[in-house]
């Protein structure tokens, strides 16, 4: 079986730290380290609520190291009473003014619903989190 070696960014949209990580054979995917990041930690600093959002553009899925990564963030984040989860949105291009937006795998949403729900006004299911 060929082992799978670290990825390249689809993109050039990184960091120098970022890319020099990618280019360490002594770290390498192969040998089991993972190198994700956390798009937002989303905060309303008043209500102190708080969740994690992780935005795929162009209709992408998360990569299996992405949600056992996130998963690990979220069980440890949920002995927080103020957190709202781990959610997952999905644009069918670039935003919610492009396209469809999908949440969590679960809702179709349209701009409205993503404004009420950032303001954490959605009722309580809509921030149980994606299933990761």
């Amino acid at each position: 079986m060929e082992v799978e070696m670290t990825r390249r960014r689809y993109d050039n949209c990184s960091t120098e730290f970022g890319l020099w990580l990618r280019d360490q054979p002594e770290i390498d995917s192969s040998l089991g380290f993972v190198a994700t990041n956390i798009d937002y930690v989303w905060l309303n600093y008043e209500t102190r609520k708080w969740m994690l959002i992780e935005e795929k553009r162009y209709a992408r899925r998360m990569t299996y190291a992405q949600r056992g990564a996130f998963k690990t963030v979220d069980v440890i984040a949920k002995s927080d009473e103020n957190y709202m989860g781990f959610h997952f949105l999905m644009f069918e291009r670039t935003s919610p003014e492009d396209g469809w937006t999908i949440l969590d795998d679960n809702f179709l949403i349209d701009r409205q619903d993503l404004i009420e729900f950032l303001r954490f006004e959605k009722p309580e299911e809509w921030y149980i989190g994606i299933r990761l």
